[in-house]
């Protein structure tokens, strides 16, 4: 029979050495309640200033982190207010452990890596490996962005190898005319105005390949950048879902080349950016600075949503 034990149960148990006895064989399940893991600060809506309004799905914690990374640091350093969301708690997402003390380890985490960034982030309580593209789920993505009043809404792309990125963009897309829509989900105002909507980079070709609207240089920022993005020991040094015995060492020697390993892996990332999107780095810095760029972001803008111009472009990535 599968267990449900809840979030605080196995908590409670984990904190008196018994996790570790029934951890490998259950994995709890808390009722699925969208919003449940958001701390209070992170629902807050920023105040009406003038600055712009970034809001990044991705569908567990530390997708939309890797999108955003440097530049969402870069908007942040400018005042601009940029908000990452978890589609899911991410509480599968580990070899070794999972259910509620493995969700609440990876909100800690997204948490930290948020602060670094300069933004703020939200963690929805949905399991991971179980998003859909429900009428629920649909309400809860459009009342997110509302809530924002977003300018830009940057999420994956629908063709992917995980379902829950699949989904999450998926929701993401059926809310890009949701938000304009007075009375879906009335109880948190329309947007007059639709967002930009873009897609983060990916490897994909079928059944069209990622296209670079925007290349964004991160070099003056990928340093912390990184140190942000380290902080998710869970997924980067443990190896997620993915990881095994020993991948992360026990002893300090081991575990700092560990960290040596990875840093250089995800520097090697935005380094490859910046060469597949040369020309798109090209097109909005000029050939001489875009031949000097090391590392790099690149974003394309979604069919739905409002279509931007290209000094709208300019205006939404101010760097």
């Amino acid at each position: 029979m599968k267990s449900r034990l809840g979030f605080t149960t196995l908590a409670v148990l984990t904190s008196f050495g018994l996790g570790a006895a029934i951890g490998p064989w259950i994995i709890t399940r808390a009722p699925q309640t969208a919003l449940a893991m958001a701390p209070a600060a992170a629902q807050a809506v920023p105040p009406e200033d003038g600055k712009l309004r970034i809001i990044i799905f991705g569908a567990h914690p530390d997708d939309a982190e890797y999108a955003g990374a440097g530049v969402a640091m870069k908007w942040a350093k400018q005042g601009h207010h940029v908000k990452l969301v978890s589609a899911t708690n991410g509480d599968i997402g580990h070899w070794q452990s999972a259910g509620g003390p493995l969700a609440a380890r990876r909100l800690k985490e997204v948490q930290e890596v948020a602060r670094r960034l300069g933004v703020t982030n939200e963690v929805l309580d949905i399991h991971d490996g179980e998003i859909m593209p429900t009428l629920e789920n649909r309400r809860t993505f459009t009342k997110l962005i509302r809530q924002w009043n977003a300018d830009l809404v940057i999420g994956p792309r629908p063709n992917d190898y995980h379902p829950d990125h699949r989904y999450t963009s998926v929701l993401v897309q059926d809310s890009a005319y949701m938000v304009t829509v007075p009375f879906f989900g009335p109880d948190v105002p329309f947007l007059r105005k639709n967002p930009v909507f873009m897609y983060r980079s990916d490897r994909f070709q079928r059944p069209n390949p990622f296209r670079a609207d925007v290349a964004v240089d991160i070099d003056d920022v990928v340093e912390p950048a990184l140190d942000a993005l380290l902080v998710m020991e869970s997924q980067i040094h443990e190896g997620g879902a993915n990881g095994y015995l020993g991948l992360m060492p026990e002893d300090a020697a081991g575990q700092q080349k560990r960290r040596a390993e990875v840093r250089r892996d995800w520097q090697r990332r935005y380094a490859g950016a910046a060469t597949s999107f040369r020309a798109a780095l090209a097109k909005n810095y000029g050939e001489a600075r875009a031949a000097k760029v090391k590392h790099a972001q690149a974003f394309e803008v979604c069919e739905y949503g409002y279509q931007p111009k290209p000094d709208e472009l300019k205006k939404l990535f101010p760097f």
